[in-house]
């Protein structure tokens, strides 16, 4: 018994190689779409402190509100803007009054920041240096991606073990962290994620590229 097939044709086939022509332009522009997110998403946080210190505090607390649940977003752990000074202990903060000392986590949290001090940015020290990297990383992986090797799987768990072991003694009270080891942990992390994300994706991606351009010139 011969089975048949049917040919897809009309808008069918239409919108077939509409969806195989968009898979195929996301495939070929995938790191440009990347580092447009990534930018936008690090971007963002250094723009609600300006928009506090302009005037527009309405716009500045909605981006705080939308990095809430991303973010910790204490004061002690996170650089300010427009200020004498870039960072706070939270020793400082009692000192300036600006911060109860009776005040939690929650009351930290949502604390912003006055003129006096500057306004704090929507994400902390840490994510900053994180996201800032990938950003920077993804740069530069556009100029390296043909020459690039993806780091190992093993070579990116050492690239998380100085955060961890940062944030979780810091976590436990065995120390308090600095401004510079929360940037340094925080940046080794970030390009060490396009190091061992982006090759492996340049590669999914150009199969899929291939693919989908063939699909689409199939007559």
């Amino acid at each position: 018994m011969q089975e048949s097939s049917t040919a897809v044709t009309g808008w069918r086939r239409d919108l077939v190689l509409f969806l195989d022509r968009q898979i195929y332009r996301l495939a070929r522009h995938w790191l440009a779409v990347f580092n447009v997110l990534t930018g936008l998403y690090v971007l963002l946080p250094v723009l609600a402190p300006v928009l506090m210190a302009a005037g527009a505090p309405q716009v500045g607390r909605l981006i705080y509100f939308a990095y809430r649940p991303a973010c910790h977003q204490l004061p002690e752990r996170t650089f300010f803007l427009f200020g004498p000074q870039p960072s706070y202990s939270l020793d400082e903060l009692w000192a300036t009054g600006a911060v109860d000392p009776a005040a939690g986590l929650l009351a930290r949290q949502r604390f912003l920041g006055m003129a006096q001090i500057g306004w704090k940015m929507a994400i902390c020290q840490r994510d900053i240096a994180m996201y800032g990297s990938l950003f920077v990383g993804g740069l530069v992986f556009g100029l390296l991606r043909k020459r690039l090797q993806p780091l190992s799987l093993l070579g990116y768990a050492l690239c998380l073990v100085p955060m961890f072991i940062d944030g979780s003694t810091q976590l436990v009270g065995l120390h308090e962290s600095t401004p510079l080891l929360r940037v340094l942990t925080g940046t080794i992390v970030g390009l060490g994620t396009v190091w061992v994300l982006y090759p492996r994706l340049d590669s999914a991606f150009a199969e899929v590229r291939e693919q989908a351009n063939q699909r689409v010139h199939l007559e």
